[in-house]
């Protein structure tokens, strides 16, 4: 409860919020609220998200709890479930509190739903874009973590503008008690990292905020400058028609190596040496054998590429890199390869890849012969530190 003192032994560094029924009436502006989110019905009954007028309905149901205990992944789809009928964590944070004392976490750190956010970061109008994100951030902020904020620890989603407003949303965030940002695509907005992101990363380093890519840059390509409303509202469409599949839906893991590798060998860790990049949902059983890549990588070609860089790759990646994990028995068999240090336990909660209410049973049968310190650190000690958390409001 607020006012208590928490004793951090078990942290989930990878946990997502679904946006109340009433998020977007409450929390946008009245202007948008003929073109905002509505809930509609999906072909059994469940709730589903219309994210923008006419496009075709986002179900809810692999990105919630329905509440059975130790349901299987055969009965799991997307149709069915209201919000109604699933367990209300996903979107009340004083409920979310009571899921995480059934399954014996502590706290959690918490990201949005990518498709809301990426519906509002493909529109062409930058105001309404803006306010979809400010929304977001807002109902996170003043009615999700606000239940208990020692144990809800929401991420600040920026937009995709450029990277004036980065820097700007990002101090805003610092501002208002955010323990870390959500990037989407690049700082600047551009195609491509470059050096008109430094602003922000030296924005980050000052300000001591975690820099979070969830998967990889969907938005990578920028923001929609110079088309159409039109046109852009045929990709989003076109993003929303089809139900994420096997291809699409996250089973390529290391796809986070891309955008690793191209921030340690941009030079820019040198340039900004505090600053603390997360990988989540990444998985992390790969890292090795990438580390193993990057160094190699960097040796043989260091010198007709003109590579500045003072330290080997892998020691970038162990000083200003962290990555998330589920399930992987494998990586916490080849920590000391990966840096224990740069590991740290997820449940993915309410999404469909979590194991609740057994999160403790899956840490331990993952973590057998683990000494207690190590298994302490990947758990619990890397995120405490990460975002300070001192277990008191």
């Amino acid at each position: 409860m607020p006012g208590t003192t928490i004793d951090y032994r078990i942290i989930s560094t990878d946990g997502h919020a679904l946006e109340s029924p009433d998020a977007w009436e409450k929390f946008l502006p009245k202007k948008f609220h003929d073109v905002m989110p509505k809930l509609v019905k999906d072909p059994k009954g469940g709730d589903a998200w219309e994210l923008i007028p006419g496009a075709p309905p986002m179900p809810i149901g692999l990105v919630t709890n329905a509440g059975e205990w130790g349901k299987r992944y055969e009965d799991l789809e997307w149709y069915g479930s209201s919000y109604d009928n699933i367990r209300k964590g996903a979107f009340d944070g004083k409920a979310r509190v009571e899921e995480q004392d059934i399954d014996g976490v502590d706290a959690e750190v918490l990201y949005p739903s990518q498709r809301t956010m990426a519906t509002f970061m493909a529109q062409p109008d930058d105001e309404y874009h803006l306010a979809g994100v400010d929304a977001y951030n807002q109902w996170m902020h003043d009615q999700f973590m606000a239940a208990d904020r020692t144990r809800l620890i929401g991420l600040y989603q920026l937009p995709c503008i450029d990277v004036q407003t980065s820097v700007s949303k990002l101090k805003e965030a610092k501002s208002l008690g955010y323990r870390g940002v959500i990037l989407a695509a690049w700082p600047s907005g551009n195609p491509d990292l470059s050096d008109e992101d430094d602003p922000f990363w030296a924005a980050a380093e000052q300000e001591e905020m975690p820099v979070h890519i969830h998967v990889g840059l969907k938005l990578a390509g920028g923001r929609q400058t110079g088309e159409s409303r039109k046109v852009a509202g045929e990709r989003v469409t076109q993003f929303l028609a089809q139900l994420p599949n096997l291809q699409t839906m996250g089973g390529a893991v290391a796809q986070a190596s891309d955008w690793m590798s191209r921030l340690v060998y941009s030079e820019m860790f040198d340039r900004f040496p505090g600053l603390r990049v997360v990988g989540a949902e990444v998985g992390a059983g790969w890292v090795p054998t990438f580390l193993e890549h990057m160094d190699d990588h960097w040796w043989r070609n260091r010198t007709w590429t003109g590579s500045k860089l003072t330290m080997l790759p892998s020691d970038y990646f162990r000083r200003n890199i962290k990555v998330t994990f589920i399930r992987e028995p494998f990586a916490v068999a080849v920590r000391h390869w990966i840096g224990i240090d740069n590991l740290m336990w997820s449940n993915d909660y309410p999404h469909h890849r979590h194991d609740w209410p057994y999160s403790r049973r899956i840490i331990e049968e993952s973590m057998v012969g683990v000494p207690e310190a190590e298994k302490r650190r990947m758990i619990c000690d890397n995120a405490r530190e990460l975002y300070k958390l001192t277990g008191v409001t």
